[in-house]
């Protein structure tokens, strides 16, 4: 009996330590479309885990390098999430903002291409596209250049022909800002 409570012990030791490590990148949805979670997948096949929450909110943030907030407006998500586009505006701003202090690199995305763009996910392009220090994007997504006027001068901007694409150009963030190597 001692044996087995001195393995259940050290079993939840190793549990909790695991538990208490972030991974390097944090990963949300800006406008609560599915978007994200294509994001995310692609990271699993990069073998990067994400801290992911559609509604993360600045206190989740802890030791991550990076936090990448894919936009793209939903009604239909953001009814599922019981918050209007005001609301996830302003979680999204204070999130970017609490990144920023904390000194994380902040990369946004738009992988719905033009399909995705309307006056929804324009305004969380407008929130989200001043933080961003690279953007990754759709083709079709900027052909009215509404990114490359919200960028800060200098921030890279990566179009690539669709969402199956992003791979290479995220993967080559991630290596610049020491998440991978």
């Amino acid at each position: 009996m001692k044996k087995v409570m001195v393995g259940l012990v050290l079993l939840l030791a190793v549990a909790s330590a695991s538990a208490a490590l972030a991974a390097d990148v944090a990963l949300t949805s800006v406008g609560q479309s599915p978007d994200a979670v294509m994001v995310r997948v692609v990271m699993k096949k990069l073998k990067v885990e994400a801290d992911y929450d559609a509604l993360m909110k600045p206190e989740a943030l802890g030791k991550q390098k990076v936090l990448v907030a894919v936009v793209g407006g939903s009604s239909k998500g953001l009814g599922a999430a019981g918050i209007n586009a005001d609301q996830e505006k302003a979680r999204a701003v204070s999130l970017l903002e609490a990144a920023k202090k904390k000194g994380m690199k902040v990369l946004v995305m738009h992988v719905g291409g033009e399909g995705r763009r309307g006056t929804l996910t324009d305004l969380f392009i407008n929130a989200a596209v001043p933080f961003g220090e690279r953007l990754i994007l759709v083709k079709g997504g900027n052909n009215d250049g509404l990114f490359t006027k919200l960028a800060k001068k200098g921030v890279p901007i990566t179009e690539v022909e669709t969402v199956a694409t992003v791979q290479a150009p995220l993967e080559q963030a991630l290596k610049d800002w020491k998440v991978i190597q």
